[in-house]
């Protein structure tokens, strides 16, 4: 009997260690919102912290609307450097970086004059480096690591990042909102 409890025991904790190895490993989900052919350059780009949400805009209208990860502290906007807050307002991407350690990344206007006079008034730096990026380079394709961790980034899956790549010119408007 105790040999059947211990193999019951063994199979249970298997199963459930595959179990969240499968929620872990498990790709994304289908991006939910309109899927409309993509072509020229975005107007803009709206990021909904507290919704965890990307919507891309073309020609005025929703063309792309996904999940996103954030920095690993992203309730209210970025204070200073390593707060792991994701910061707020409107800013422009002003950097492209094909060589990025998280497969592409786009870069943003951060800080701002505000956000500089806020840290400093504080005594600290109001970091920098935040930008639009995939997942690690050394994540497997479907793959996207799961919850907040970035620095303060905004994090998608390789693919969506490939597409917003193509679409997202220097110049292009982001807004952030709590």
């Amino acid at each position: 009997m105790r040999v059947l409890a211990r193999l019951f025991s063994a199979l249970t904790l298997a199963a459930l260690i595959a179990g969240a190895a499968m929620l872990w490993l498990r790709p994304p989900a289908p991006p939910p919102g309109p899927e409309i052919a993509l072509s020229g350059p975005l107007d803009r780009i709206l990021i909904e912290k507290s919704a965890r949400r990307i919507t891309l805009f073309q020609s005025g209208q929703p063309v792309r609307i996904w999940p996103i990860a954030l920095g690993f502290a992203p309730e209210g906007d970025k204070q200073r450097e390593g707060d792991g807050r994701t910061p707020e307002g409107s800013f422009t991407i002003d950097r492209r970086n094909a060589g990025s350690a998280y497969h592409l990344s786009l870069g943003l206007d951060y800080p701002q004059p505000d956000h500089i006079a806020r840290a400093r008034a504080a005594g600290q730096s109001p970091g920098g480096d935040i930008m639009l990026h995939g997942q690690p380079n050394a994540v497997p394709e479907p793959i996207m690591v799961p919850g907040d961790w970035t620095a303060g980034c905004i994090a998608l899956t390789n693919a969506q990042m490939r597409e917003i790549w193509d679409h997202a010119p220097i110049g292009t408007k982001v807004e952030i909102r709590p």
